[in-house]
């Protein structure tokens, strides 16, 4: 039987299901060091770091590369130990370039004096977790990318009850957060009990879909014992692992249109980003790698551990290359990942999967007309009209499309997955929140 936890909406794509997952969730975390890393300084929401090192400098690994600019500014640091090459733009996934800090790899993996770390997180005081966590240059694993220390800064006037962790994972084809709840169990929940005691929370609830049983079954394990934290079983479906979807699942609550979760008294954290939050705070470790997910068109599937700033050609090497059918590369999820322009790119903070298609997937389909059936309306985990809401972006009548809520849009692509005219509703969307977010700096 089904488990009861679930939200209005959301679709089951086959690979949720387990067939696109199948590939590599049995397959280890193993490491690669690469010979070079391409450092962006740009890999959270905010502004961008800004480098405070110089071509022929020597760094070693931890050390601060680019310094935190501005209220949502992360540090960024080497993951290499080794000669910077080069401050130079480069392309990533972006349209425009970002500041790259460029090392050579001198394999030595010298860490920078002065890494430690508090121990315990059950003894460490309490206000040590926050400046600790921005130290550590963490933001949001999960794929937002978020600034971590900005998040667990609750507003005055607010306060949290329950802090989630979403072990979801329900993209397709990714199964990094799964391997790394089977591998490293207690640091994720080193980490989630870190952010209680750090925020005086009592309750804490980690959320794993329930095609992982064996992550279920470790996760029970190793919360015995620790004080307020609890594992809650919820129903396969994308996209449960969206913070609203997933707070609604586990609280009943929620959040107002425009609203934050800490308005209905709630903090979601990805599992990665706890696990890392447990590093800076035991060892002292500043955020420098992460577990991704190799799949799709490639000769050994695989999860990785890469340093921040590998380039791509170098992870799929790592995996063998490419099948004779690969044909594009998207970074991230199937659903809600970007298209890479090519292999040179970097891995940044927030990159949890990378996935290889064929020609076939990734045909571009010419976009039909609209047959009213109402599935897209239907699937909306938000409850959103996008039939409507692409009417106005089509006829560039931005206020209109604001006026019915697209910026309330998730982006997490159910509509135009259900549409069987294969109408661009979420490219739509996005490009119309992206020019009412400028309207509204300007």
């Amino acid at each position: 039987m089904l488990p009861k936890h679930s939200f209005k909406g959301g679709v089951h794509p086959m690979h949720a299901a387990g067939a696109g997952k199948s590939q590599t969730k049995r397959e280890a975390v193993r490491d690669l060091i690469p010979d070079i890393v391409a450092i962006p300084m740009s890999m959270h929401l905010g502004a961008s770091s800004r480098p405070c090192v110089q071509q022929g400098e020597h760094v070693k690994v931890g050390q601060v590369i680019g310094e935190p600019v501005g209220f949502l500014g992360l540090p960024v640091h080497a993951s290499i130990a080794g000669e910077v090459i080069a401050v130079e733009q480069r392309i990533q996934l972006g349209a425009a370039p970002v500041t790259c800090v460029v090392i050579k790899n001198d394999f030595t993996d010298e860490w920078i004096d002065g890494i430690k770390g508090y121990g315990n997180v059950e003894t460490l005081e309490p206000s040590v977790v926050i400046p600790a966590v921005k130290a550590a240059g963490i933001c949001g694993l999960g794929g937002a990318s978020f600034p971590t220390h900005v998040k667990l800064s609750v507003p005055e006037g607010k306060k949290c009850e329950v802090i989630i962790l979403n072990g979801a994972e329900c993209e397709t084809h990714l199964t990094s957060d799964h391997r790394l709840m089977l591998e490293n169990p207690t640091r994720v929940v080193d980490g989630l009990r870190a952010v209680m005691r750090a925020l005086n929370v009592s309750r804490g609830v980690i959320a794993i879909e329930d095609n992982k049983p064996d992550a279920i079954e470790v996760m029970r394990e190793h919360i015995r014992g620790r004080e307020g934290v609890e594992l809650t079983v919820v129903r396969a479906k994308y996209p449960q692992g969206s913070e609203k979807q997933l707070i609604r699942t586990i609280t009943g609550h929620e959040v107002p249109r425009g609203g934050l979760p800490i308005d209905v008294g709630t903090i979601v954290l990805n599992v990665a980003t706890a696990a890392a939050i447990a590093d800076a705070l035991i060892d002292g470790r500043p955020f420098i790698d992460r577990i991704t997910t190799v799949t799709g068109h490639v000769k050994r599937p695989s999860n990785l551990r890469l340093r921040i700033g590998t380039m791509l050609e170098a992870v799929i090497g790592e995996c063998g290359g490419y099948n004779d059918e690969a044909a594009k590369i998207i970074v991230g999820g199937a659903m809600t990942g970007f298209c890479a322009p090519d292999d040179t790119i970097s891995i940044a903070k927030g990159t949890g999967g990378i996935i290889v298609l064929n020609r076939e997937e990734s045909e571009v389909y010419e976009e039909g007309p609209c047959i009213r059936c109402g599935r897209c309306v239907d699937t909306c985990p938000v409850g959103l009209n996008p039939y409507l809401m692409k009417r106005y972006c089509d006829a560039n009548d931005i206020a209109e499309a604001e006026k019915n809520n697209v910026m309330d849009c998730i982006l997490c692509g159910c509509c135009s997955f259900t549409c069987p005219s294969r109408r661009f509703l979420t490219a739509s969307f996005k490009i119309a929140k992206e020019r009412i977010a400028q309207a509204r700096k300007r």
